[in-house]
């Protein structure tokens, strides 16, 4: 089966076919490190490490590029107000070049947290400054840009295709509620290439002027240009970031290349809280730390966001993280239980029911990556199993479940529990000892040390058999 993605730019699910075959280069906006990214960030972030974890299950080599913005953010995500980092960095009397490394570091921590595969490249603006004005300088020269003293504009009505991402039109966009009243500009919706600001801490002298820092738009196009080539094919972002930022990306690239910029467009829709947004007014923005606070593992949050269609409504609450953190136990359980009899001997009809369960997931991920309907395949492997009816059929499972894990990264099966078989079979027997002897004190306390240990114990006719809860923690 073709792998289908839907374009954000033609509005439509499309087969997809890389632009260097056996290769798919592409490029994830990143987070404007002024602040520690809160949890409806992630939601994005967690997507590009879908995509690039389900390419290369396809065996396609991946370049992935994910860019840090620490510089030229500007507090109303257009051409005025203040930069994000400098605002954060007075507020908290830092340095904002310290400021960006701190919530880099806390960056990195939660990705790690969150069982993310680390992008090839994680390029930042400030280290992309030549070629920035490379960009905007070609973009003069093709009269796509027009200076205006130190400051420096690209023309919209240059460029026919302008609003193809967002639905704007050109003609539409007067000033109005995203786009502030500027005399400089030729038009509204024309947008700062290069900004002069004497008072701005983080500037660097240029062609331009001496007192200048690059517009949030052309950062992409640089950074994307210099590791993806002129096209590449794939761009994701939230769904924030279609207009103004990705729109503008396309046409500066496109004004300065001549060529298309990247093939694909793909956006998550916002994380809401509690059903609407978050807010501080509210306290409901809330932190990785957060989810720890209240007893979760951070791949229960992964698991909360796989259980949603990326480009789906996706409502934040307590109770749908307690609902994930359990569903994702049941499937850390069955992972352990496979485990426990991978060795026994193998049957055909069991081993066929498996892959006929591998292939829909499959497919389910192949359709425009619907992880909801592809976690629904691993649930029913999981009744499957339960009821009987892959009996024989337990190496099988248990490698297609590690494998579909390899695409959606949940069980976290590095966590051991310290305890080897022999230890784990001597207290088994300890215990039963105590429980014949009617110490039914000291046989709890063997099975609890067992379960603090991420030992699942189940009593039954034949005896006591057990597993390790693999990566439920």
């Amino acid at each position: 089966m073709a792998i289908r993605l839907y374009n954000s730019k033609s509005k439509q699910v499309e087969e997809f076919q890389p632009l260097i075959a056996g290769e798919v280069r592409m490029y994830h906006c990143g987070p404007t490190v002024y602040q520690r990214p809160h949890i409806g960030n992630y939601r994005a972030f967690l997507f590009a490490d879908l995509l690039r974890r389900f390419f290369e299950w396809q065996q396609l080599n991946v370049v992935q590029v994910m860019n840090l913005t620490d510089v030229g953010h500007l507090t109303d995500d257009a051409d005025d107000g203040e930069d994000k980092l400098e605002v954060q960095a007075k507020k908290d009397k830092v340095d904002p070049w310290a400021l960006v490394e701190t919530v880099s570091k806390q960056f990195f921590a939660d990705l790690s947290a969150l069982n993310v595969r680390p992008a090839h490249q994680y390029p930042r603006a400030t280290d992309h400054i030549p070629e920035m004005v490379v960009i905007i300088q070609t973009l003069l020269e093709k009269n796509h840009a027009y200076v205006v003293g130190e400051n420096v504009y690209f023309d919209v009505q240059s460029f026919p295709e302008y609003g193809l991402l967002s639905g704007n039109r050109v003609e539409e966009l007067e000033a109005g509620a995203r786009l502030e009243v500027n005399q400089e500009k030729r038009h509204p919706a024309d947008f700062a290439l290069w900004k002069s600001d004497p008072n701005h801490i983080m500037k660097w002298e240029t062609p331009f002027g001496p007192h200048g820092f690059p517009g949030w738009h052309v950062e992409c196009s640089a950074m994307a240009m210099k590791y993806l080539g002129e096209s590449f094919d794939i761009h994701t972002g939230g769904e924030d970031n279609i207009f103004p930022h990705h729109e503008c990306e396309i046409a500066q690239s496109e004004c300065a290349t001549g060529v298309p910029f990247a093939k694909i467009w793909m956006h998550t829709r916002f994380l809401q809280v509690d059903g609407g947004k978050m807010s501080k007014s509210l306290g409901n923005v809330y932190l990785l730390d957060d989810v720890a606070e209240q007893g979760f593992s951070p791949l229960d949050f992964r698991f909360l966001v796989l259980r949603c269609h990326y480009r789906g409504s996706m409502n934040f609450t307590w109770d749908a993280l307690r609902g994930a953190a359990e569903s994702r136990k049941n499937l850390c359980d069955l992972h352990g239980r496979l485990c426990a009899v991978s060795a026994t001997p193998e049957d055909s009809p069991a081993i066929a029911a498996v892959a006929q369960i591998r292939q829909g997931f499959k497919q389910a991920l192949e359709e425009d990556l619907n992880t909801s309907a592809a976690l629904a395949a691993l649930f029913d492997l999981r009744t499957k199993w339960n009821a009987g009816e892959l009996e024989g059929g337990g190496k099988a499972a248990m490698d297609f479940l590690q494998e579909a894990d390899g695409v959606l990264g949940f069980l976290n099966p590095d966590i051991e529990c310290g305890l080897s078989d022999e230890e784990i079979n001597a207290l088994i027997n300890q215990r039963l000892s105590a429980r014949e002897a009617k110490d039914f004190p000291q046989a709890d306390s063997i099975r609890d040390q067992l379960q603090s240990a991420g030992i699942v114990l189940e009593d039954g006719v034949g005896g006591t058999k057990w597993h390790r809860g693999v990566g439920i923690n």
